[in-house]
């Protein structure tokens, strides 16, 4: 296929898949419960740091983390106690277990009290062009806080090569609109434009055999790569098309 009709493909698979419809499958759901500007970004922040292997065991750990929560995000990260906190060391995702899910809480909320919230921290380092070196800098404040080396692998670093795949997960239901019911467009300080694609398995599969990458590893040089051929076919919205790739890898095995 040409890049017409590339670009005709994925817009047609981005409307069959950005629908609510497919929320039920998706950890997206978790922050949708939520109507509070600090408490969605702080569901979808904490379960896309969990987002790996099986969907659904990712929402039933991300379904236990806001019950420790008390199903109030914001306010436990704020106020929580330390006896609050060791009540959640029993909590484990794979190799995320309690001591990481305390440092996350400790970590929020250095970040909102001392930088104004992850908005105001992200969009401080964004560049015109993308937002891996704001992840980068962002996660040096995060991990301000006296904390074990341990947890540091559960905050991607573009810088040192990582795809970032949560981190631009989560940037996405941050930053793009929510005129679909999909995503939250809660970020106005960032665009759309700046987004890049959260890339792994699936979506890498898609894109390397329409022809969009072909750099064969998912790391921080094949997003590059991706964002620069996805930003020809929509330079506004770029990521919109995470949608379709995904989709086409997940749902109907796209080779």
């Amino acid at each position: 296929m040409n890049r017409i009709e590339i670009k005709t493909f994925l817009d047609a698979k981005t409307l069959q898949y950005q629908r609510p419809d497919f929320l039920s499958s998706d950890p997206i759901q978790i922050p949708h419960r939520f109507q509070e500007k600090s408490d969605i970004e702080i569901a979808a922040f904490l379960t896309a740091t969990i987002a790996w292997g099986n969907r659904l065991s990712i929402i039933r750990s991300a379904n236990r983390m806001m019950e420790i929560m008390d199903e109030a995000p914001y306010d436990f990260i704020m106020n929580a106690s330390e006896k609050d906190l060791k009540k959640s060391a029993h909590f484990v995702h794979r190799t995320f277990n309690g001591i990481d899910f305390i440092t996350f809480v400790k970590g929020l909320r250095h970040i909102y009290i001392n930088y104004g919230g992850m908005e105001a921290l992200f969009s401080l380092y964004a560049s015109d062009d993308d937002l891996q070196e704001a992840i980068t800098k962002v996660r040096g404040h995060f991990f301000e806080i006296p904390h074990l080396q341990r947890s540091e692998k559960h905050f991607s670093n573009p810088s040192k090569g990582s795809a970032a795949k949560r981190l631009n997960m989560f940037l996405r239901w941050m930053v793009r609109p929510s005129d679909t019911g999909v995503d939250f467009g809660l970020w106005t300080q960032l665009k759309p434009a700046q987004l890049s694609c959260p890339l792994d398995v699936h979506s890498g599969k898609v894109a390397r055999a329409l022809g969009l990458l072909s750099r064969k590893q998912n790391d921080a040089r094949a997003v590059a790569e991706l964002d620069k051929a996805l930003r020809k076919l929509d330079p506004d919205d770029p990521v919109k098309y995470d949608f379709a790739l995904f989709g086409l890898g997940v749902f109907e095995n796209f080779k």
